[in-house]
């Protein structure tokens, strides 16, 4: 097949790693587009990856973007980045262009494995990715999972999400809609965290600009702590809570009957619920 023996160099944290081209995005919008961020801060060649979407509306970095496929190439890999609603739009005109060794990835929340595969026949290979916007930092969170990975290809996708952070394979595909709750959603629930504290110190007194940042940058060091630090992050919190203290007094709200934590369970339980939907609407 055309453009399959291709192969491209991309740079990571553990060095120079090689994988196979040409390479599709089909959509770029604000979770593929924060993805093809981090790639080309990672070293990807611009040249080697090119961007369908009906708009043709110019993605970073010089990528080539074109309105429709490209009739003279075979994928190598072709990633799914549109809305699942759209997967039938883009289906009929994109399955017959894989071929059997191209590795299909898909990032659409709740579209399981065996609804890509009565679209797309040709390839034996599907990945499903979870990633999380982050990833235009190198900073995301990704699950992967596939029923049918050889080795090869596995470790292509594993280098492609590696290089935009930290990524984890699943074995059951079902928990791939509590990652994406807790990875794909979860940036969207800890901005709301910081609002929330912000408000806070500004509704105690602090002027509200300065209350956000000071908000901010508690996260964002935190955050870097727990990354850091070989304890977990309840460790960390019992390290700094004082008996009697001011932050012992207000963990005592966020603790009390398990406040904080049946929040955040029942936030992702609704996140959850509703990928499964999705998935039950692709199937049909």
């Amino acid at each position: 097949m055309a453009g399959l023996p291709r192969r491209y160099a991309l740079r990571n944290d553990d060095g120079m790693i090689h994988l196979p081209g040409p390479f599709w995005m089909i959509g770029c919008g604000n979770m593929a587009g924060a993805m093809l961020e981090g790639w080309l801060a990672a070293g990807l060649d611009p040249d080697r990856v090119t961007v369908i979407r009906p708009s043709g509306t110019p993605a970073p970095g010089g990528v080539r973007t074109l309105t429709a496929l490209p009739a003279d190439e075979t994928p190598a890999i072709a990633m799914l980045g549109v809305k699942p609603q759209k997967l039938d739009d883009v289906a009929p005109s994109l399955a017959p262009a894989l071929a059997p060794e191209t590795i299909l990835v898909s990032i659409l929340a709740g579209v399981e494995t065996a609804s890509l595969r009565a679209r797309f026949a040709a390839p034996r290979t599907i990945v499903r990715a979870m990633p999380n916007t982050p990833v235009a930092l190198r900073k995301g969170a990704t699950g992967l999972f596939s029923d049918s990975a050889h080795p090869a290809a596995r470790e292509a996708v594993g280098a492609l999400m590696t290089a935009l952070g930290h990524a984890e394979w699943v074995e059951d595909e079902d928990l791939l809609h509590v990652v994406g709750a807790l990875c794909g959603s979860g940036p969207a629930f800890v901005f709301r965290f910081i609002d929330a504290i912000a408000a806070a110190g500004a509704a105690l007194g602090l002027p509200p600009e300065q209350a956000a940042r000071l908000a901010l940058a508690t996260v964002d060091g935190a955050g870097s702590l727990a990354g850091s630090s070989p304890e977990t992050p309840h460790e960390l919190a019992v390290r700094v809570t004082s008996p009697g203290g001011m932050t012992a007094k207000g963990l005592d709200i966020l603790d009390d009957d398990a406040a904080l934590a049946d929040l955040v369970r029942r936030t992702l339980e609704a996140a959850v619920d509703r990928s499964r939907e999705m998935g039950a609407a692709a199937r049909r």
